[in-house]
């Protein structure tokens, strides 16, 4: 049943991604095969299906393209900023764009896996990850943040606690983070 378990949250964790990136996909090409029947392109849904099918690829890898141009990278340095500052929305898209950042991209924010004591006198130990090592801008010394994530969630917790009380995990953080939201049913390889 451990093993039924663990295989089933790895290919839940497999899946939903794919889910939802195939429902973009969709909307996506709806949108796109709706616009040719709208303007009677063609009287034929196969045509104006194809139509859609080769703009939703196209208009995808155009992004793509511009994504990976300076001209863009700034204009789109541009809009963020002009969101992170919008009144109200910025108190949406920052948080989603720095959870989302501190799991996907370049810059993974959950790269330091450690084991936490959360109470000495118990010798209780929870598994996190280390987010912030120096706290002097909020005037606390000798502290870290640490993450402590909850199984089967992507909410947690964050504490600070004296670096003394950390130790480091010798594994991968992927692995790690993995073990922790299964509950720890998922193995670490």
């Amino acid at each position: 049943m451990k093993r039924f378990l663990s295989y089933f949250l790895q290919g839940l964790i497999l899946f939903i991604p794919v889910i939802i990136t195939l429902i973009v996909l969709l909307k996506l090409f709806n949108v796109f095969s709706d616009l040719f029947s709208f303007f009677g392109l063609s009287d034929s849904i196969a045509v104006n299906t194809i139509l859609g099918l080769l703009l939703t690829f196209a208009f995808i890898t155009v992004l793509g393209v511009l994504a990976s141009s300076y001209v863009f990278k700034n204009f789109f340095s541009f809009i963020e900023d002009k969101l992170e500052h919008a009144p109200f929305i910025r108190h949406i898209y920052s948080p989603i764009k720095d959870f989302t950042n501190a799991f996907m991209g370049n810059k993974k924010k959950f790269n330091k896996a450690v084991l936490v004591c959360t109470n000495p006198a118990a010798n209780i130990e929870e598994i996190g990850f280390i987010t912030q090592e120096d706290l002097t801008e909020l005037k606390i010394k000798d502290k870290v943040a640490v993450y402590l994530p909850l199984s089967y969630s992507l909410s947690g917790k964050l504490i600070i606690v004296p670096r003394e009380q950390v130790k480091p995990i010798d594994a991968d953080s992927g692995d790690v983070m993995k073990f922790v939201v299964s509950g720890g049913v998922s193995d670490v390889d």
